[in-house]
């Protein structure tokens, strides 16, 4: 069976194609990504930019191509996430999808968005025995997703707060000042420890559940990995399932925001123009969950992407 998933972030607008039986695994036909900020701006105008709306458009009838090329796919879902789900004006953006690929845009809820990260996390492959703690920042939201190690979610919460969002809500300067830094930490603190209890509260409640293993997908945590390696160039291979420890995300942080978008850009040549314009706040958002759970954090290239192209097999 043959299936396509696009996952309309924030930042990004990414492709996957993939064949497998149902219950997985699944292999990769096609994976693709272009970052196109369809989110410039949402957070204050809850609308979508002209210019954002017309970079979407174009990635999209790449998109178009590729699910003719690799065609005929059983099944093709167009996930909608953070972005969408803030906007006033988002009839234009459905329309423009469907016309190009042929379906209507699946706004999820920023429950089955977690659902789905957790089921791609898992997919990179086994984590032992025990709980895992699965993290999905975004350009809109984050996400974090509690669960064992079968599949099983037992908790989850989605966040207001992403790479995107945070950058142009608080983090304006180039590079960021000291007061700004701080408002964006406390935001940040607010929203996963509201208590100030020093843990993470996930399922509302000021109840804090640590995992045995923690897990962070997406661009963000991915990004982090190949800048820690000192990678001249992506590979993918090298980033999926490597470690980064809590000093080194502390690190790394604290360098990002002190440093200028040219000199970052210079610097870690692996991070695409509008990836590194949002880095240092994807960074410190990180930074603030991993300080409260102490401990390293594994990361994957398998994430929502995954999961939806799992969950789509299995409807079949």
């Amino acid at each position: 069976m043959r299936v396509g998933v696009v996952d309309c972030g924030t930042n990004t607008v990414r492709l996957l194609i993939a064949e497998g039986p149902a219950g997985g695994p699944l292999t990769d036909v096609v994976r693709l990504l272009r970052y196109v900020r369809l989110g410039q701006g949402v957070d204050a105008t809850r609308r979508f930019d002209p210019a954002a709306l017309v970079r979407t458009f174009a990635a999209l009838d790449k998109y178009a191509a590729a699910v003719a090329q690799y065609g005929p796919l059983d099944a093709l879902r167009f996930l909608a996430t953070s972005a969408v789900r803030d906007v006033t004006n988002r009839d234009e953006f459905f329309a423009g999808v469907e016309a190009r690929l042929g379906v209507v845009p699946d706004v999820i809820s920023g429950r089955e968005e977690a659902r789905l990260s957790f089921l791609g996390a898992l997919a990179g492959g086994p984590l032992g025995a025990g709980h895992v703690l699965v993290m999905d920042i975004g350009g809109g939201s984050t996400e974090l997703i509690y669960g064992d190690a079968e599949g099983e979610v037992l908790a989850s919460r989605s966040y207001d707060m992403g790479s995107v969002r945070l950058r142009e809500r608080f983090l304006v300067d180039d590079p960021p000042t000291s007061e700004q830094i701080a408002a964006a930490r406390e935001f940040v603190s607010g929203q996963i420890d509201p208590a100030g209890s020093g843990s993470l509260d996930i399922v509302g409640q000021g109840v804090s559940v640590p995992g045995d293993s923690f897990v962070g997908v997406a661009g963000t945590c991915t990004s982090l990995s190949a800048m820690n390696m000192g990678l001249t160039s992506y590979d993918s291979s090298r980033v999926h399932n490597s470690v980064l420890t809590p000093g080194e995300i502390g690190g790394l942080a604290e360098h990002l925001l002190s440093s200028p978008i040219n000199a970052v850009q210079a610097e870690y040549p692996t991070l695409e123009p509008l990836r590194a314009e949002v880095i240092c706040a994807g960074a410190l958002i990180c930074e603030e969950v991993v300080k409260r759970l102490r401990m390293p954090m594994i990361v994957r290239e398998t994430d929502i992407l995954d999961g939806a192209a799992l969950a789509l097999v299995a409807q079949r």
